[in-house]
């Protein structure tokens, strides 16, 4: 072996490049940067930035198809999993696994600054179904769902192998 070269196929772009072409959505009150998935001809994995303001909770949700990961970098959130309240802060990773009921809510007043992981791209199909462009790297202008948007994202979700079980999460 000595001498030898060991080299790599070079399957992933450079992250400099990654970062500059990721597509940001307004995604219900949040906002969205898609870093890998889809567009990378992924299917086993997905990589989603997400900023989130205060009180964001989707409802209570089983990911039929893939485990979901949530690495905190700023803010905190407070997790239900499987009926297990957890509280992450920046740096904390949490598991979700996939066919156990699972909600958050961002707890800290400045909102949260979170990366979701899928093992899949069902979360990712769904973020771009039910998402829209973001017109700039802000939030999206805060809005109260309406029972047509509520009866709306809960078709895409089931569409997308994820099935709303149960309301978000109240505050504290």
């Amino acid at each position: 072996m000595e001498g030898e070269t060991l080299t790599f196929p070079n399957r992933i772009e450079p992250a400099e490049r990654r970062l500059k072409q990721a597509e940001s959505l307004w995604f219900k009150g949040t906002l969205a940067k898609i870093r890998l998935g889809l567009a990378q001809g992924r299917t086993d994995l997905a990589i989603i930035e997400q900023w989130l303001p205060y009180g964001e909770s989707p409802p209570l949700h089983i990911h039929r198809n893939e485990d979901e990961i949530f690495l905190m970098i700023e803010g905190t959130m407070r997790f239900v999993v499987g009926g297990k309240e957890i509280v992450a802060r920046a740096g904390d990773t949490l598991l979700a696994p996939k066919e156990v009921p699972h909600t958050f809510r961002v707890e800290s007043p400045e909102g949260a600054h979170c990366f979701t992981i899928t093992t899949g791209s069902d979360f990712e199909k769904l973020v771009r179904a039910f998402g829209s462009p973001a017109l700039s790297d802000e939030l999206p202008p805060p809005m109260e769902p309406t029972p047509e948007m509520i009866e709306a994202l809960t078709r895409t979700c089931r569409e997308n192998g994820i099935d709303i079980v149960g309301p978000p999460l109240a505050g504290t």
